[in-house]
């Protein structure tokens, strides 16, 4: 037996959906446009007819109370028993009868705009289901309930439904013009074009049959003559439920055929009563690997095995079709599992019954709720979002800076502390993570039927606070200030730099710009907005906590920092002197690159702290650092600090940061510069760094007599991802370490180590476990420098010196050939800071004896 049989209307027929008659303008406009011929609107076939051939029943014309009977023609079931609903694509007049017998026209309204539906309950005809015996059974047509006017101004009907059924979209793309921001729903209602085409819509109204099992032989369409209705096509449905009624989200596990999953399109997956909401790969789930992974909270790689899922809306009485394989809906939901018919495919029911569950996350050493980031997963190893937060994280850059996080294939939640939503009754699995100092948790948990209240517990591992140490990420983008505050405290970072910036003919956090701590920061969450001001070829500068008015331009010099055209009005270190003058602290971020006055503004002391991390590599041995360990080989002083640069949800807030010690001094951002500029940091994205020289530490100095001494190194390492290296650098050069090649959860290292000559000591500390930001980043460690000074002589090294003045060579060059100068005067003074500082390495050069 087939699911719907359409009935032919072509001799009852009495109008065109092109006649002007016997409708209002804008109700007669939107009946020609309304589409006819063949269609399969929510999953229902309609066999109507085109708008310029007899395409519509009307009734009710000109306040005609004269029935209409429609004889049953349905030629794929002649029967025409067994049919528990019929389904009208029908429409009414905007107008209405007044009390006076008058019909009244819409409320007037800019034109082109659609009406108010008037009268709403108002009955405009009975339909009659007529049986063979000649009884039949009469059911009210009512406006805004069965029937309703094909356009209208937010007024749904209340027992029909638009013909335009949701649409499934994807986030990513492609989008058309001016319409990127709604692909971010991932669903729409009728296809995008109907956001810029206001056109009109058929009404689907499903009449329950109270005797399906008798034969019908018409249908008698009664008009009260209030308003004109039109009849565009019936269709007779066989099944067992609303037609038009849809169970709830459900996910769907698919098992195809070997090979026949891997390249299965969205296009190869329908449903014909229903909605497909989302095909997804779901990456290989095995709980037991899960729970004892060492490493924990940082994401997993993407790539590896998967399984294929859909989430499904659907009627009950639907058919789901995968690559070809057809299964039934009902049998689905009464046995939870369903194989095709040929035998080769069958799915699965993964979605079991579920509870709205209350979640606190609590420090356990307070009992106090504390912000956090949480992934819960089912079984299957599907993301289950708090209420609030999406299931699948939009990571791309500048499209979505809401509260959550993608790391490789795992996605997470940031929250306040507390959180609500459905987890599934049984088995599931929840990760909790919070910074580098507390330990994540993983748990399986068995939901209860009807649980309310779910407690999840951190353990603070490390204590660096009460120390004397805060936490900083020193680049951050596109946030408001009142998330990156609740990101910088789930990720237990005590200060986030927010940052505006220009980037071509695009300025983003401008508005935040107050020149004061913002009005989101806590007493240990401190937001502040800067800028980082940029320049495509010489450099970037980050002007962080600076008070009064903002340091412009944002950028200068052409694309892609700059527009079209842009000339180059300022220098780097002028930006940088005036954040000092304005009381900020100036790092470099992503040294060195852009790499040309970033050595300029270091070498002339306008610097506070350098971003030395290089992403993608496994290891603290980078390019990124040796450009550093040439400044200080060349005597330049400037602290090593960690900022993520964070532009898209797949970069955590103070994934990489700065562990600033402030001592005793009341934390605050003047604190916190006052220690990066006396170069008392650590840059980390996991372990937990301190180190000491004869008791002093990162920033200190100690002076030694010619001749060389020994001095007394410790060093110690802690981290909740094992770690697997622990080096003391001087002047660059390994000169102590320690190994586990197995990996650790802590190292140390305390030696005696004779030192010759001035220089600087630091040390750093490697993992091969790797967090899986946007750029993965191995979860290692670097101090700033204890600095040496023998005899009274600071370190200057040759090599270092003639690297420095090659690079700002290059500088000048670009400007005296390629750059797009503002005014002679002002290409001479940029000039003049590249001549300024390769003259201050000239003289530290002649000062050790190399000459000039």
């Amino acid at each position: 037996m087939p699911k719907f049989s359409p009935v032919d209307l072509s001799s009852a027929y009495n109008r065109t959906r092109s006649d002007r008659s016997p409708w209002d303008d804008g109700t007669a406009t939107a009946i020609a446009g309304l589409p006819g011929g063949e269609n399969v609107f929510w999953g229902i076939p309609f066999s109507g007819a085109d708008a310029l051939e007899p395409s519509i029943i009307v009734a009710g014309a000109d306040g005609s109370t004269e029935p209409i009977q429609i004889e049953i023609d349905a030629p794929d079931y002649p029967g025409i028993t067994g049919v528990p609903y019929v389904v009208f694509q029908h429409v009414c007049d905007a107008r209405a009868l007044d009390d006076a017998g008058q019909l009244r026209g819409p409320y007037p309204l800019q034109a082109g705009r659609p009406p108010v539906a008037l009268n709403p309950g108002e009955l405009l005809a009975e339909y009659t289901l007529l049986y063979e015996d000649g009884s039949g059974q009469a059911v009210p047509v009512r406006r805004q309930f069965e029937i309703n006017n094909p356009r209208n101004r937010g007024q749904s009907t209340y027992a029909a439904k638009d013909h335009l059924e949701p649409v499934a979209l994807d986030f990513r793309g492609p989008s058309p013009k001016n319409l990127w921001g709604r692909m971010q729903l991932n669903v729409n209602v009728g296809s995008l074009d109907t956001l810029t085409n206001d056109q009109g819509v058929w009404l689907l109204y499903a009449l329950p049959n109270p005797q399906p099992e008798r034969c019908i032989s018409g249908i008698r369409v009664t008009p009260t003559g209030q308003a004109s209705i039109g009849i565009g096509a019936i269709t007779l449905f066989h099944g067992t439920n609303h037609p038009l009624r849809h169970s709830k989200l459900e996910s769907v596990a698919v098992d195809l055929p070997d090979g026949e999953g891997s390249d299965l399109a969205a296009s190869d997956v329908e449903i014909d009563l229903g909605t497909v909401a989302r095909t997804y790969a779901v990456p290989a789930f095995d709980p037991d690997t899960w729970m004892a992974e060492e490493r924990k909270g940082w994401g997993d790689e993407v790539g590896g095995d998967s399984s294929l899922v859909l989430d499904v809306a659907a009627n009950p009485d639907a058919t789901l079709t995968v690559g070809g394989h057809e299964f039934d809906m009902s049998e689905l939901r009464s046995t939870g599992e369903v194989t095709a018919s040929e035998g080769a495919a069958k799915i699965r029911l993964l979605t079991a019954d579920r509870t709205w569950v209350h979640t606190t996350i609590v420090d356990a050493a307070t009992g106090k709720p504390t912000p956090a980031r949480i992934h819960f997963r089912a079984p299957d190893g599907r993301y289950i979002p708090p209420y609030g937060h999406r299931h699948e994280v939009n990571d791309n850059w500048f499209e979505d800076y809401g509260a959550d996080l993608l790391l490789g294939s795992t996605q997470y939640a940031y929250v306040d502390g507390t959180l609500q939503g459905e987890l599934p009754v049984g088995d599931v699995y929840v990760e909790v993570v919070k910074g580098f100092e507390y330990a994540p948790v993983r748990q399986k948990l068995h939901i209860e039927p009807g649980q309310r209240e779910l407690r999840i517990e951190l353990d603070r591992i490390a204590k660096t606070r009460p120390k004397g140490w805060v936490t900083a990420d020193t680049h951050t983008h596109f946030l408001t200030p009142e998330t990156a505050r609740l990101e910088a405290a789930a990720e237990d970072t005590n200060l986030v730099n927010l940052l505006a910036a220009q980037w071509g003919d695009l300025f983003t956090n401008v508005g935040d710009l107050t020149g004061a701590l913002s009005g989101s920061s806590t007493d240990e969450t401190l937001v502040w907005v800067g800028t980082e001001n940029r320049q495509h070829l010489m450099g970037h500068i980050n002007l962080l906590a600076y008070t009064g008015s903002p340091i412009f331009p944002l950028s200068t010099g052409g694309p892609t920092e700059g527009y079209i055209g842009d000339s180059v009005k300022r220098a780097m270190s002028e930006w940088a002197e005036e954040c000092r003058r304005k009381e900020g602290v100036v790092i470099v971020p992503h040294f060195p690159f852009p790499e040309s006055e970033v050595y300029a503004e270091v070498i002339r002391g306008v610097v506070d702290g350098l971003e030395i991390r290089d992403f993608w590599s496994p290891s603290m041995d980078t390019f990124a650092v040796h450009e550093w360990y040439h400044l200080l080989n060349a005597g330049y002083r400037v602290a090593a600090v960690g900022g993520t640069d964070k532009m898209s949800a797949s970069m955590p807030v103070g994934g990489v940061r700065t562990y600033a010690h402030i001592g005793g001094d009341e934390f605050s951002f003047a604190a916190w510069g006052r220690a990066v500029r006396a170069g008392k940091t650590v840059t980390t994205s996991g372990p937990i760094l301190s180190f000491s020289v004869d008791g002093r530490v990162p920033g200190d100095e100690i002076q030694i007599a010619g001749g060389g001494a020994t001095v007394h190194v410790e060093v110690s390492a802690v981290s909740t991802s094992p770690i697997h290296t622990l080096d003391v650098v001087f002047n660059g050069r390994v000169i102590a370490s320690e190994s586990v090649p197995a990996g650790a959860l802590s190292l140390s290292l305390s030696e005696d180590i004779h030192l010759q000559g001035s220089g600087w000591l630091a040390t750093r500390c490697g993992s091969e476990n790797v967090a899986w930001h946007v750029w993965p980043v191995n979860m290692n460690a670097h101090t700033s420098p204890v600095y040496v000074v023998e005899g009274g002589s600071e370190l200057f090294q040759e090599s270092a010196g003639e690297h420095l003045i090659t690079v700002m060579q290059g500088g000048l060059e670009w400007l005296d050939t390629l750059a797009i100068p503002e005014s002679p005067e002002r290409h001479e003074a940029i000039k003049k800071v590249f001549h300024d500082a390769i003259h201050d390495v000239n003289m530290k050069r002649k000062h050790h004896g190399h000459g000039h």
